[in-house]
Formats: C-alpha cells, sequence, structure tokens
C-alpha cells in the first residue's frame, strides 16, 4: 500500500513543480534557488493534505529532500 501512496506522492510533485522530486533524482532542496524552494514547500504542503498528513516530514519519506 506504502507503495501507491509513493508513486501517488511523487507524481503528483512532478504536475505541481514541473520537475521530478529529489527521490527520482530531481534537485534535492539544497540545490534550489529561493524561488524553487518556495514551489517546492508549496508542492509537498499540497501533497501532505491531499495524503492526509498534517506533518510534513512524512511527505519528505515520500520525496526526498
Amino acid at each position: 500500500m506504502h507503495g501507491l501512496r509513493h508513486a501517488y506522492a511523487q507524481k503528483r510533485y512532478f504536475e505541481l513543480t514541473g520537475w521530478e522530486c529529489p527521490a527520482n533524482g530531481g534537485p534535492k532542496k539544497s540545490q534550489m534557488a529561493e524561488n524553487l524552494r518556495y514551489i517546492d514547500t508549496l508542492a509537498r504542503q499540497e501533497i501532505s493534505q491531499e495524503l492526509g498528513h498534517t506533518r510534513l516530514p512524512i511527505t519528505d519519506v515520500y520525496l526526498g529532500s
């Protein structure tokens, strides 16, 4: 079941940001410019809510950081 959650989160991250998440070879937060980190954070918050979580660290497990 968690495999489906990972897949959903990673697909949704790409849809919201336009680039792959760190878990799929995309840039890590530390490599992003400030404007991209902002987009990253908004996407993670949205995905977290869609998955029924209130904590971003759970979503970070699915997406990488």
